[in-house]
């Protein structure tokens, strides 16, 4: 019999990685890829404001350093947020089996329409995701409007409410 890993153990190790882009003054989400069995292949978080790159989402980044794998069907997806639809892609361009979603209140990402492709997506429902996020949106809704592909009305001053501005077609 198969053991089942600790999807929040697992989680613990994305989080960690949310704060530590915190800390170098980034978006706080953090990702890790594992195998079934809950090796850690790799980790990582978003640094699209770090390095200025648009495509150093967490999730890319734990995807590049877990490293060539064989196959990806048997990994697991772990990140402090549901994945954008960027992500999503990722996800399911190289067939991987599972995504463990910390939280999907502040922005719900692809999650239904990985499920709709046969992914398993398990939302945690992370309270402490959820604040961390929440905060930092609060405190940079600009960054925050960025990161997601929201435009605001440039006549406007910033928007402070994510809600006022428009996804890109």
């Amino acid at each position: 019999m198969t053991e089942v890993p600790d999807h929040h153990a697992m989680l613990r190790v994305a989080i960690d990685e949310a704060r530590r882009g915190l800390a170098e003054g980034g978006i706080p989400i953090g990702a890790a890829i594992f195998t079934r069995s809950g090796e850690l292949l790799g980790a990582g978080h978003n640094r699209r404001i770090q390095e200025s790159d648009p495509s150093v989402h967490a999730e890319t980044d734990a995807f590049r350093k877990a490293g060539r794998q064989h196959g990806y069907r048997d990994k697991i997806m772990v990140t402090t947020l549901s994945p954008c639809w960027y992500c999503s892609g990722l996800v399911r361009q190289f067939g991987i089996g599972t995504v463990i979603v910390g939280e999907s209140v502040n922005f719900p990402g692809g999650i239904e329409w990985l499920r709709e492709n046969g992914v398993e997506v398990i939302d945690l429902g992370s309270q402490e995701c959820v604040r961390m996020l929440a905060d930092y949106i609060g405190r940079n809704p600009e960054v925050w409007n960025e990161d997601i592909g929201r435009e605001c009305d440039v006549a406007d001053p910033p928007a402070k409410d994510p809600q006022a501005c428009r996804s890109r077609p």
